[in-house]
């Protein structure tokens, strides 16, 4: 009886052990961190939890609303930052030793294979490191953080690279967010080129109206992508103002798509730059199906479509686009 009575105790212990490796904990040493200093788990922008280091250490017992889940671990000004995949078990953040960005952590597979592809990639500069990530998602197939990788390329390796990989990914993987963006852009990319004709598309303006690319009849039309926290395209906008003032009159016009996510942002920086010219969004970041239909891998970028509806030229900035402008309208 006794010995019953143990094995039950015995298979008691494993359940619990195993019930409490299936939730999320993170354990954590930092080092020259001030006591009392917050960190943050963020998630697709917006904080999702936060712990307060005492002693350079630190703990978060979140419940994670789903696993793998990618977040960013950070004080709240981002001077110590570190990527790092969630797991439902407990897992332990080390940075005793090291830079706060380059901290040890264990206890997630999806980290492990995250960390071990860095280690591949950081020697390498970043224009020659996409075979070393194709072949990781080729290696991979059940790993989130092959679609996430592949969801954030995919507008930069094209189409027909994308698919391939696409479809080596099993069905949860394809179900997950990053593979609804993949399947998104393997959808609607187009990608036309120089000489082609335009592609329309319709998309809310600020005031949440309906507006159509094809509804502008002008004699040229840069369509224009662009978004609130691009730096470039900010700094971009004071030359074309300028460039709009002088030929607007003459039959140009612009149709600005913005990448944001947040719409006041988006309106803020509207106001902020004086933009004069229509605006559309759909508020969904670099998802914005405009972007995925041109083939857009960053912006700014734009394309100058003529009267005829044919693409004539693509990412005209500064003095090259007035210089095109005033060919075209003088």
């Amino acid at each position: 009886m006794k010995h019953f009575m143990f094995g039950i105790f015995l298979v008691s212990l494993i359940s619990c052990d195993v019930k409490n490796q299936e939730k999320f904990s993170l354990q954590g040493t930092t080092k020259d961190i001030k006591d009392g200093s917050t960190l943050y788990l963020i998630h697709e922008d917006k904080p999702i939890d936060s712990a307060t280091v005492n002693d350079n250490t630190f703990r978060f017992e979140t419940e994670l609303t789903d696993a793998p889940l990618q977040v960013i671990l950070s004080k709240k000004d981002f001077s110590q930052y570190r990527f790092l995949w969630l797991e439902d078990r407990p897992m332990v953040f080390d940075a005793s030793a090291t830079d706060f960005s380059r901290a040890q952590v264990i206890g997630s597979k999806e980290e492990n294979l995250s960390q071990a592809l860095d280690k591949k990639t950081e020697p390498i500069d970043r224009s020659k490191r996409a075979p070393i990530q194709q072949e990781f998602i080729k290696n991979n197939p059940n790993s989130l953080n092959s679609a996430y990788i592949l969801s954030v390329y995919s507008t930069t390796w094209g189409k027909e690279t994308t698919q391939e990989l696409f479809e080596n990914f099993p069905e949860d993987i394809k179900q997950s967010s990053y593979g609804k963006e993949i399947a998104k852009y393997i959808e609607l990319n187009q990608n036309p080129a120089i000489g082609d004709s335009y592609i329309d598309f319709e998309m809310e303006d600020p005031e949440g109206n309906l507006k159509k690319l094809s509804d502008i009849d002008e004699k040229l039309i840069l369509l224009e992508f662009w978004a609130s926290n691009c730096g470039p395209c900010r700094k971009e906008h004071p030359n074309l103002i300028k460039t709009y003032e002088k030929f607007h009159p003459k039959g140009f016009e612009i149709f600005a798509v913005s990448h944001d996510a947040d719409k006041k942002k988006w309106l803020d920086a509207i106001e902020e730059d004086h933009l004069p010219w229509p605006q559309v969004s759909e508020l969904t970041g670099d998802a914005n199906s405009a972007g995925l239909i041109y083939g857009v891998n960053g912006i700014p970028d734009n394309f100058l479509i003529n009267a005829e509806g044919t693409i004539i030229e693509r990412n005209l900035r500064g003095e090259n686009l007035y210089d095109k402008l005033n060919e075209l309208l003088n």
